[in-house]
Parts: structure tokens; C-alpha cells; sequence
């Protein structure tokens, strides 16, 4: 932000805008209680010779480094002109240089898209693109558009902004962490207001989609695959800035499946999923058919599909009755209300 632009602003305003500058005058001793309304000039100005001889105040290279300490911080944070709310992608070719069979493909914040496709046809690939904002320079030809225009670069280069997120099969954790001191050491790093309250939601959330509870002082490398995995959607889902979320086979997390893609779409991301399992393919909003490299089709899910999926989720629940039978150590016998 340019000197004269942050000279010309009252305090208020620029606290109003940028909240993160209260830590700036905080650590830099700057009282400004009451004198919100002056702009940085006229608040050096009350500052008496003595005064500013003792603290050796710069007024200044104080407002230059005000300047530097908001890009700065704008640049880790993001800015809500970052929102994405739509992703485009545009037809490039497959594995034979054949042309993909469709016009353009926009993937809407709050959507649940699913890729499907034998393993090694591309699937990857296509998160590649996505991931790398490709503009016709990767070995697909494809496009990607961000709210229907040619994207920022820091999509690409900048080491704070990433398009997308992903969550692994495995989530093994090396840190001698507790559940808590991980989360917080996130929220911190994110600068989040109200990081107590944050901490308890995303803890709760992750215990919700979790086969089996833990608290906030159990080590992270103690937690169990499904924990883990529960935790990391709890914890992308609320902190992260990355407003796509690839998750790659959740049917194998041991979590809640539902209740996670529910967590993630109200959370205004956009779900990519890699996934085998027929209920999570047909929870989708649209399922991307990937083969020899490229998008052989779009389907999106029809309600006959959607009643079939009725079906699909009263068979499951009927499995994980049997499931959690075994874990208890009972006798599998017949669920009462099932031929």
C-alpha cells in the first residue's frame, strides 16, 4: 500500500480494513486509544520533541513500515477479493491427442464434484491442472479459469496462496503434539479472532465424523487413521484458506463420509473427490469420468440416481450396524427389520 494512501486514512479506517494492525501499534509501544479518529501524520504530531527524542520515533519510516507490514500481511491472509466462486475448465486433449468431448466445465463454490476412472487414467492429472491453474502449457492442453477470468499468478507462485488442498489416503503424523497444540498452532499462524472458540469447533466437528472420540490433550501420533483424517477435514474445512479440497478415497478414512462433505460445502469450498464408492459418487452434484488421459464425459446425478442412493445409504447403514457389532465383540445375528 503506497505512503501517501496510509497517510491520507484515519486510524479507525485502517483498523476497520486491516484488523491486524492493532498487533503493529501494540508491539511497537503506539498508544492509540481515543485517537482513532486522526490520521498517522496528525497522531505522530501529538507526540512532544522529548518525546519522540526518548522513543526515537520516526513518523516517517513508522507509516512506510505500516505500508510494508499490511502487503505483507495481506499477503499471507488473503483478501476478500481472493474468494473463488467458480472454477473453469476448459477442454484440452487426451493421452492420444483426441480432443475432450465437452465445451467447458464450471465447478461452483458449495459443489461436490466426483472423478472417477480406472487407476492410472488421469485422474491426478486433471487435479494437476487445477492445482497449477494450467493456461494450455501442461501436457492436457487444458485451461483453467478462476470466476471466468485468466487467474492471479499467486495462484501458481505465491507460497502462502494455494488453490487446493489435499487430503491424503494416509495422515501420519511425526509432531510431538497434543490434539490442542496442533489446531492452535494453525489457528495462530492464521491470525484467527476468537482462536479459543475456533479450537473447541473444529475438535467437536472432527469427533463428530470420528468412528471413535478423542479429547483435545491426546497425541496427534497416538490418534488412529480415521481420527486423524477426521481431524484434518475438520481442521481444512474451518482454517484453511484453500477454497478447493481434493480428498482421494474417503471411503477408506473410517469417518463419518456424510457428515464430512457436509462440513466441507458449508464451509463454501469446492469438493473434488476421487472416489470407487457409489454412495460418495452419487452424493456428488456432477462426476467427472476420466479415461486415457482425459475427460471422456460430465454426468451430472439425476434423481433417479439420487433414489438409488437412498437405497445405496440404507444398505450401509445396515453394514456399519454389522461393523460395530463385531467391534463389540457380539454374535452377528439377523438386524431386526431385514428379509
Amino acid at each position: 500500500m503506497e505512503k501517501t494512501e496510509i497517510a491520507n486514512r484515519k486510524i479507525s479506517e485502517l483498523l476497520t480494513e486491516f484488523p491486524f494492525l492493532t498487533a503493529f501499534f501494540n508491539d511497537n509501544g503506539l498508544e492509540i486509544e481515543g485517537k482513532e479518529e486522526l490520521t498517522l501524520p496528525e497522531y505522530f504530531a501529538t507526540f512532544d520533541e522529548d518525546e519522540i527524542e526518548n522513543r526515537a520515533i520516526d513518523a516517517e519510516n513508522l507509516i512506510f513500515q505500516i505500508g510494508e507490514f499490511i502487503e505483507q500481511m495481506i499477503a499471507f491472509l488473503g483478501k476478500d477479493e481472493d474468494i473463488v466462486m467458480t472454477v473453469t475448465i476448459l477442454p484440452g486433449t487426451d493421452k492420444s491427442g483426441n480432443a475432450e468431448r465437452f465445451d467447458e466445465l464450471v465447478i461452483k463454490q458449495g459443489e461436490i464434484i466426483c472423478i472417477v476412472g480406472p487407476t492410472g487414467s488421469g485422474k491426478s492429472r486433471l487435479l494437476g491442472d487445477i492445482e497449477w491453474v494450467a493456461q494450455s502449457d501442461t501436457p492436457t492442453l487444458r485451461k483453467i479459469l478462476i470466476n471466468n477470468d485468466v487467474p492471479d499468478k499467486k495462484w501458481r507462485f505465491s507460497s502462502s496462496d494455494k488453490l487446493v488442498a489435499q487430503l491424503s489416503q494416509n495422515m501420519n503424523f511425526v509432531m510431538d503434539l497434543s490434539v490442542y497444540e496442533f489446531v492452535e498452532l494453525h489457528a495462530e499462524s492464521r491470525l484467527v479472532e476468537n482462536k479459543e472458540i475456533i479450537i473447541k469447533r473444529i475438535i467437536d466437528k472432527a469427533n463428530d465424523l470420528a468412528g471413535e472420540k478423542f479429547s483435545p490433550d491426546t497425541p496427534i501420533t497416538s490418534l488412529s487413521g480415521g481420527q486423524s483424517r477426521a481431524l484434518m477435514i475438520a481442521d481444512t474445512a474451518i482454517l484453511s484458506k484453500s477454497p478447493i479440497i481434493l480428498i482421494d478415497e474417503i471411503e477408506n478414512a473410517g469417518i463419518d463420509r456424510k457428515r464430512a462433505l457436509r462440513l466441507l460445502i458449508s464451509e463454501d469450498k469446492i469438493v473434488l473427490m476421487a472416489t470407487h464408492d457409489p454412495i460418495l459418487a452419487l452424493m456428488g452434484n456432477k462426476r467427472i469420468v476420466i479415461k486415457n488421459g482425459g475427460i471422456h464425459k460430465i454426468i451430472e446425478t439425476t434423481d433417479q440416481e439420487r433414489t438409488i442412493l437412498s437405497t445405496l445409504e440404507d444398505m450401509d447403514k445396515i453394514l456399519l450396524a454389522y461393523r460395530t457389532k463385531l467391534r463389540s465383540g457380539e454374535i452377528i445375528e439377523k438386524i431386526e427389520g431385514q428379509g
